[in-house]
């Protein structure tokens, strides 16, 4: 479909675009052969094609979350809290201390 100098004019002020004269001519040649290839496209039957909006199916690729042995203790272990908290730079009543956000 080649499309005519006063519709790519048309498009080029709807896009609000600027454009030099040799740049019309390519932009026109390439929106041509783009809308040529649509009309190819819209020649395929397609009427026992579901939409879709992925091209691939919907799967989850995430694992499982799984509790796991950091060093010699697991996460539950109190010990494991107490080290911890010594690395904190401040802890208040078993907690880590952080500077608040909120006045």
């Amino acid at each position: 479909m080649k499309l005519s100098k006063k519709e790519i004019e048309h498009i080029i002020q709807l896009a609000r675009i600027e454009l030099l004269e040799d740049e019309k001519e390519q932009f026109s040649e390439q929106l041509s052969d783009i809308l040529a290839y649509m009309e190819i496209l819209n020649e395929i039957d397609t009427k026992d094609v579901e939409p879709t909006a992925h091209i691939g199916g919907l799967t989850n690729v995430m694992s499982e979350d799984q509790l796991k042995e950091q060093g010699i203790r697991k996460f539950d272990s109190e010990g494991y809290r107490d080290e911890l908290l010594k690395n904190a730079p401040q802890v208040q009543e078993g907690f880590i201390k952080v500077p608040p956000i909120l006045e």
